[in-house]
């Protein structure tokens, strides 16, 4: 798939089609990330932020779950 790079206002950006939204599962106003990679450039819904928190949460779940318990009455 090749997409054009055109002008939009002061920059420039590339128009997705509908094909490529739904493989991202993407909508209007969503945010995608861009990887680079050695291969090029990914561009992906994932947020790796997210990851990290999601595992900062699951290590201090375990460790405080009797307290997150007594909070979630």
């Amino acid at each position: 798939m090749k997409l054009e790079v055109r002008k939009i206002g002061n920059s420039v950006g590339v128009i997705l089609p509908k094909q490529l939204t739904d493989k991202l599962h993407a909508v209007e106003g969503d945010l995608l990330n861009v990887i680079e990679s050695p291969e090029g450039v990914i561009l992906t819904p994932y947020d790796p932020d997210f990851d990290n928190a999601m595992k900062a949460y699951a290590k201090f779940s375990k460790k405080y779950k009797n307290a997150l318990r007594e909070l979630a009455k």
